[in-house]
């Protein structure tokens, strides 16, 4: 057993001896370690190397709640040449750049609804868009009416700082004329008709669907096909019909959730502590949000392959407490069964079946 107590002696001096050299050489151990990562990250493009079809850079998975591991709604769509996002939540922009998306290549931001999660973080990607890309024109944002407004409100907002940017670097690199936003309204759908295609281009296709959430009228959906490999994003909705019918055998369904008895404690926590007006600020949000259940019934119906939660309420600390959210949606849907995380990175390549999924942090 002496050789057992002689290993245990040399294992601990040689940590003892690592720790030590680790501190002695912290600025230099620290400098390295920090220009791998530059060398690693900084100023790639990480669609450059996609293969042709659709792409999904989960952005932001979380919702206004408090979530320091998830952003606000946003999702980045790479099809085909084609680089978008829909919608643009608080940190989403980040997140974005982050993964390696190509910021200066986004073409379109496409709102599913004006409630301010979903593009309290529109400013900052439309500077990071504008400057990062040298723009020469404002940034379209499509959305449902009003649009036109929110842009308007962005570009007032922004414009001390626009000049500023310009004064800095020039207009070669913040040019005048791309600053800002231009707010493009979809024509109003209706129950007699809940989808319109709004843009076909280059095998690209994408229809906005009529959706439920009562009373932000109106609210959309989207599906996304490019090629034979197609994405549907539900928006903020309660169980929709008209949603379910749109995504017919999509390859995936990203979806909203919410966990009804998960916010009712949180409600009842609030109420028990005498925020009582917090308390009926949850409660009210039962009535425009899908269920984790509800929206499985949605992609069963639609005969969908994947079905990715997004838009999470409550926030979730751990993965381990993603039985507990999705409840019975598990027995409710036959198909892949996800709770979105922020940097998911989600690959349908053009004339095949298989999807990739992969994390990006």
């Amino acid at each position: 057993m002496k050789w057992l107590g002689r290993t245990f002696l040399l294992v601990g001096a040689l940590c003892v001896v690592a720790i030590g050299a680790a501190l002695m050489f912290q600025r230099q151990i620290g400098a390295a370690l920090f220009m791998r990562g530059v060398n690693a990250a900084a100023g790639i493009d990480r669609t450059a190397t996609l293969p042709d079809g659709l792409h999904v850079f989960v952005c932001g998975s979380g919702s206004p709640m408090p979530d320091p591991g998830r952003a606000g709604p946003c999702l980045g769509v790479v099809a085909g040449e084609h680089v978008f996002v829909v919608d643009v939540g608080s940190g989403g922009a980040r997140r974005l750049a982050r993964m390696g998306f190509p910021m200066g290549r986004i073409e379109r931001v496409y709102l599913t609804h004006l409630h301010s999660d979903h593009f309290d973080g529109l400013g900052e990607l439309l500077l990071q868009a504008w400057v990062g890309g040298s723009r020469r024109e404002p940034m379209p944002i499509m959305g449902p009416e009003g649009v036109e407004e929110v842009a308007a409100g962005l570009n007032q907002a922004y414009r001390i700082d626009a000049g500023y940017r310009t004064a800095h670097h020039g207009p070669e690199i913040a040019d005048p004329r791309g600053f800002g936003a231009r707010g493009v309204a979809i024509e109003p759908l209706t129950p007699a008709e809940p989808t319109r295609v709004i843009l076909e281009a280059d095998q690209l296709k994408i229809t906005a669907i009529l959706v439920d959430h009562a009373p932000v009228k109106p609210a959309y959906g989207f599906r996304i096909d490019y090629k034979d490999r197609s994405v549907v994003i539900s928006g903020d909705t309660k169980e929709s019909a008209a949603l379910a019918a749109a995504s017919k055998n999509a390859d995936i369904l990203f979806h909203e959730a919410l966990n009804v008895e998960m916010v009712r404690a949180i409600a009842g926590a609030n109420r028990a502590r005498g925020q009582a007006h917090i308390a009926h600020i949850l409660a009210d949000i039962e009535g425009y949000h899908a269920t984790p259940a509800e929206a499985a019934r949605t992609a069963q119906a639609a005969g969908v392959k994947h079905l990715i939660l997004y838009h999470i309420v409550p926030p979730l600390p751990t993965r381990y407490f993603n039985a507990a959210f999705l409840g019975d949606a598990p027995k409710l849907f036959k198909g892949k069964l996800s709770v979105g995380v922020d940097g998911l990175l989600v690959s349908a390549p053009a004339t095949q079946t298989e999807v990739a999924y992969r994390i990006i942090r």
